[in-house]
């Protein structure tokens, strides 16, 4: 390829041409390997061009590769709903199948209103979200969001949301394994919907195990119990964004299944379908779908819902998992790659916070680890230290903690095939990148202390 290119996405920077990727690697055309250390966006779940999954799509193809929704059942589609429906909380056997993850969510929160509508609680619509999150970059999952520079620009366009804070028990200095520090946070939700009026408050939304917008950010104790219980003390349903931490990266299909605890609505996507074709679901509980059929069905859809070629990879991906044992795999090397970020604190004194569940994981950047004093935001670290991975051979992935606008936090997030020997590739590959990193903002680190 050669030439002007007529892409464009967020920035104008240009990164080499993708010739070819298997396992947890990637080779550009020139010929340079790479570690796929986030799994592209946390999405490459099982590793790329797994044979199983590509014969799996290749039998689909031959037979269709598309029929609408509203003409056809299909085969892997029903197949697939039922496998999902199987590996989900007890009553969650309704599945609406989506192309990605703020298509999920887009639907959770409207299968949420018309349900509210149907039973004769219209006066509820809002939903409480946490600051910071992401749910999506669609205008509805985006009014959920609250992360600064994705959604200070469309403002005028969406209804505003409430919000309350997310339970980043490190940032606060508090201790996470305290039960007091959960209900903390839990006490902030249920003075924010006496505060709205319970009338009017439709749903809760919040990530388990924290995606970008918080780095990996597992609740602290008590937390997600006491969510619950304020949901239902006051009719509220509770939904679970679980694009990012569910598809079993976190050593369990759904993150909230390390508590135990079951929501209303459950938004999946990205590992779900771990690359292999645009795939997403909402899951939600019989008694919320029962009410809005019998209403006269979901006021909702997509062209490509449950488009049987991407119904057949994913039906595929979850049996690599399952034949693999791959969520086994993510929590026992996930607890060696762990162990071995936090190793790196001990070589770096800007690495505040490790953190994270199975192989959704990260680590924070700071200027002083007892004041967790952001680095100042002229280094750009979340930048800076990708860009340095990368020329390593590494990619992971950064965002901004602190609503978007300062902080620095990296996703450290393999496939779930990742290897112990593959974790040493990778920690040798980051620490290269540490040290160059350190050596580039030393002086300015000196200047602020």
């Amino acid at each position: 390829m050669t030439g002007k290119s007529h892409l464009f996405y967020q920035t104008d920077q240009t990164r080499p041409v993708l010739d070819r990727a298997e396992g947890i690697y990637m080779w550009d055309v020139h010929g340079k390997r790479y570690i796929d250390g986030s799994s592209g966006a946390m999405v490459s779940n099982i590793g790329h061009s797994n044979p199983r999954v590509l014969e799996a799509m290749r039998r689909q193809m031959e037979k269709a590769t598309f029929g609408y929704r509203l003409h056809f059942e299909t085969e892997p589609g029903e197949r697939l709903a039922a496998k999902v429906a199987g590996l989900c909380p007890e009553g969650m056997e309704k599945v609406f199948f989506v192309s990605g993850g703020s298509e999920a969510v887009e639907a959770a929160i409207k299968l949420a209103r018309q349900y509210a509508v149907t039973i004769g609680e219209d006066s509820r619509w809002k939903v409480i979200s946490r600051a910071p999150s992401y749910h999506g970059a669609t205008l509805g999952a985006l009014a959920l969001t609250s992360y600064t520079p994705l959604t200070a620009p469309f403002g005028p366009m969406m209804q505003a949301m409430p919000k309350v804070p997310a339970p980043r028990a490190w940032l606060d200095g508090l201790d996470p394994d305290d039960p007091a520090t959960g209900a903390h946070y839990a006490a902030m939700l249920e003075a924010k919907i006496l505060a709205e009026g319970p009338e009017t408050v439709l749903a809760f939304i919040q990530e388990p195990v924290g995606g970008a917008s918080t780095g990996a950010l597992v609740p602290p104790a008590g937390y997600m119990r006491a969510v619950r219980e304020v949901c239902d003390r006051h009719g509220v349903l509770l939904i679970h964004d679980e694009v990012m931490s569910g598809g079993g990266r976190t050593g369990l299909f759904l993150g909230a299944d390390h508590w135990g605890v079951a929501p209303d609505i459950i938004a999946l996507s990205k590992g779900f379908g771990a690359g292999y074709a645009p795939l997403g679901a909402m899951i939600a509980h019989d008694r919320l779908v029962g009410p809005v059929l019998k209403a006269g069905g979901f006021m909702h859809g997509h062209t490509y819902a449950g488009n049987p070629l991407a119904c057949a990879a994913g039906l595929a991906v979850l049996e690599e998992i399952e034949a693999q044992g791959l969520m086994e795999n993510a929590a026992r090397v996930g607890a060696v790659l762990k162990s071995r970020l936090e190793g790196l604190m001990q070589r770096h004194a800007f690495i505040g916070d490790v953190r994270g569940q199975g192989l959704l994981l990260a680590l924070e950047l700071v200027a002083d680890r007892q004041t967790r004093r952001p680095l100042p935001k002229v280094l750009n670290a979340h930048v800076e230290l990708v860009e340095r991975a990368y020329e390593e051979g590494l990619i992971i992935y950064s965002r901004r903690s602190r609503d978007g606008l300062e902080g620095d936090h990296f996703l450290v997030c393999p496939p779930m095939i990742t290897s112990e020997t593959q974790v040493e590739e990778i920690i040798d590959r980051l620490t290269a990148a540490l040290d160059r990193f350190a050596g580039q903002i030393a002086p300015a680190l000196t200047e602020s202390a």
